[in-house]
């Protein structure tokens, strides 16, 4: 008897899993928001902000188009690559390995629940890297929330 409970609140679980809604669970260290707009929309607001703030936007990656390029399908998924000198610089001189997650990547995709768009929580690549640069760190994670809030608005 104990094994059907054990199975029915496993059952329970996928089930209150799958109806959440939002993507699958986020990788550990990765910010995943919704955003009303399609990826390439969200994407499109983001390299606006960040042209009109000074901060350089280095490429863009339409996956979705590579893989038409090699004959499958997938949903829109698209990366956008960008960085600012002034606080990307001292987080690599202090900790070169730092230079693997920078230049900054933002993700957007659409899946069965909608759009979204994700990236590397600061902190983590800080911890990931044993990076102590504090005050850059939080000036990122904030400048992050601020951009990515404001492509994905209204």
């Amino acid at each position: 008897m104990r094994a059907i409970h054990r199975h029915c609140f496993i059952l329970a679980l996928l089930f209150a899993a799958i109806i959440k809604g939002g993507p699958a669970m986020a990788a550990e260290g990765l910010i995943v928001k919704p955003s009303p707009h399609s990826p390439k929309e969200t994407l499109d607001r983001l390299d606006k902000i960040l042209t009109s703030k000074g901060i350089t936007v280095f490429a863009r990656i339409d996956h979705a188009a590579g893989a038409a390029k090699g004959g499958a399908e997938m949903p829109e998924t698209e990366v956008l690559i960008f960085g600012n000198p002034k606080m990307g610089t001292p987080l690599m001189q202090a900790t070169p390995s730092m230079a693997i997650d920078l230049p900054l990547k933002v993700l957007a995709w659409r899946d069965d629940k909608g759009s979204w768009i994700a990236y590397n929580e600061p902190k983590w690549m800080a911890k990931r890297h044993g990076n102590e640069v504090e005050k850059v760190i939080t000036t990122m994670t904030g400048v992050l929330d601020t951009l990515t809030n404001a492509a994905t608005a209204q």
